[in-house]
């Protein structure tokens, strides 16, 4: 069954590079394109993508807005939106992954990298550099006097808590099992539950509430 991916982006050169690009996939299947933020949250909803590649800068409605829309549509629960950004320390990420983003590419970086995003996204994984995780991690070591906790931290185990920390260090299950000493399926396991009882979209987000509730080193 191939991966459903609607692109975004107000470029018309990127999107026809993107669309080469998935085009070429046995697994993949490109269904719609937009220009703007209104018209990728218009398009989701119409079509349903599994994974929506979204720029940060468009115009009407820029990526960010129209990534909030769309996880804020309980029709759109399974729809994954990975944001495309020109920087790797776009000033946007903490927003877009408090939202709910599925990770970040850069634009011109390499294909093999965004095709594997795209299927990580799809099977519910996510896809941040380790630029972009240590950046996370700065920013909320500046703010953990401010943070809020998500209010369900508490009713984690303690090892739900410290694969939760894991997580917000960018850490694969196959890198969370191998740290605990536990089989991959184990280490799957407690994130899913730590997602389940946190109601996080993703790892992405599961990364936020571990550094909001300084989970983190």
């Amino acid at each position: 069954m191939s991966i459903r991916v609607l692109v975004a982006d107000d470029q018309a050169l990127v999107r026809m590079g993107l669309r080469v690009l998935l085009d070429a996939e046995d697994d993949m299947e490109l269904v719609g394109e937009a220009e703007d933020g209104a018209e990728a949250v218009r398009l989701a909803r119409r079509d349903r993508p599994d994974v929506v590649l979204m720029d940060v800068r468009m115009p009407v409605l820029d990526g960010i807005g129209a990534l909030r829309e769309i996880a804020a549509d309980v029709a759109l629960a399974d729809t994954r939106v990975v944001m495309l950004t020109t920087f790797e320390l776009d000033e946007y990420v903490f927003d877009a992954l408090a939202a709910g983003a599925a990770g970040f590419l850069i634009k011109d970086g390499e294909p093999a990298e965004l095709l594997r995003a795209v299927r990580l996204a799809a099977a519910g994984e996510s896809l941040l550099s380790p630029t972009v995780t240590r950046r996370v991690i700065a920013h909320f070591a500046t703010r953990r006097g401010r943070a809020r906790p998500h209010p369900r931290i508490k009713d984690l185990t303690e090892r739900e808590q410290e694969v939760l920390g894991l997580v917000g260090e960018g850490l694969s299950n196959e890198e969370i099992a191998e740290q605990l000493v536990v089989s991959p399926a184990t280490a799957r396991t407690h994130v899913s539950r730590a997602m389940v009882k946190l109601q996080a979209r993703d790892r992405a987000q599961l990364a936020v509430f571990a550094h909001q509730a300084g989970l983190v080193d």
